[in-house]
């Protein structure tokens, strides 16, 4: 069945719902607001190391990319997706982002150099230097001290080089080791990406229709939001994963709006979400059994009273 295909059956321009990191569909609600405010707030501040850190799916990737084209021509940004770097790896990524020609194989003391030396002619020119480094939590501790050493350079006002790192919870583990903890002391914001709440999660849906251009009424019935929220724990890839699968399933039923049972198929067939629903049906049967057992101790407690 082509996705595409359901497009035209809901009046849609492009999928609301694609993994993709498409900064055209950031939400601007509660703490993705406040994350992106406290980024940019931090980063005009001057502030050296900043975190920001969040379970799998939770947007990190997306708050990074929104972040870099939101800094205004002030900043100059280098931005390393995949950080799984030896230290020389590293110095090598960045001085590519910052425009450093590499001709040859230099050592690790010239390369620095070279860094060193872009990142004062940069600040000369009135620029601050933003480093952004998603997925850090794959950061080798060797490769973490390296990136501390970048960040020595600073006038007796502010840091010349800023680092934003993005990361799941892993990165509190790592930056926890006694090796990196000059690192960890230099970090002056850190944020934590929750998942999204109840009333968010029903803004959000919409918010993504609208952006790819639906015009109808609520696609989504309240049961299916309801279906979608408790499946999804609020997750936002999640949430794009059984919107989109239960869009699908309506398309195929020939129905205009995404009921329960459209959401309950597209849980089936989502691995988290079954899982999800598995515990959670675990934890109804465990509850129900306990009232039951404590209903019939009152009983026979009372019988011999």
């Amino acid at each position: 069945m082509s996705s595409f295909m359901y497009q035209n059956h809901f009046g849609l321009q492009e999928l609301p719902f694609s993994l993709t990191p498409d900064t055209d569909y950031f939400f601007s609600y509660g703490h993705y607001a406040d994350a992106l405010n406290t980024l940019l707030v931090a980063l005009r501040a001057g502030e050296g190391f900043i975190k920001v850190s969040g379970e799998v799916g939770t947007g990190k990737t997306l708050i990074c990319r929104k972040l870099l084209n939101t800094l205004d021509d002030v900043f100059v940004s280098a931005y390393i997706p995949n950080p799984m770097l030896t230290s020389y790896g590293l110095q090598a990524a960045v001085a590519e982002e910052l425009g450093i020609p590499i001709t040859q194989n230099y050592g690790h003391h010239h390369l620095q150099k070279l860094i060193a030396e872009r990142i004062i002619e940069l600040n000369k020119l009135g620029k601050k230097v933003v480093l952004c480094l998603d997925e850090a939590q794959a950061l080798p501790i060797e490769t973490l001290e390296t990136l501390r050493l970048l960040t020595n350079l600073e006038t007796e006002k502010r840091k010349l080089l800023q680092v934003v790192l993005f990361g799941q919870p892993e990165l509190d583990v790592r930056l926890n080791d006694p090796q990196v903890r000059q690192l960890k002391q230099r970090i002056t914001f850190s944020y934590k990406l929750l998942p999204i709440d109840s009333n968010g999660m029903h803004a959000y849906i919409n918010h993504r229709l609208v952006i790819a251009g639906y015009q109808g009424g609520n696609l989504f019935n309240h049961q299916a939001l309801t279906r979608v929220y408790k499946s999804s724990r609020g997750i936002p890839r999640l949430i794009n994963i059984l919107s989109h699968k239960a869009m699908m399933v309506a398309y195929g039923r020939g129905d205009h709006m995404v009921a329960k049972q459209h959401v309950a198929s597209a849980v089936k067939d989502t691995e988290d979400a079954q899982l999800r629903s598995k515990k959670h049906s675990l934890f109804k049967w465990f509850a129900a059994g306990l009232t039951t057992l404590i209903a019939l101790g009152t009983l026979v407690w009372s019988s011999y009273a």
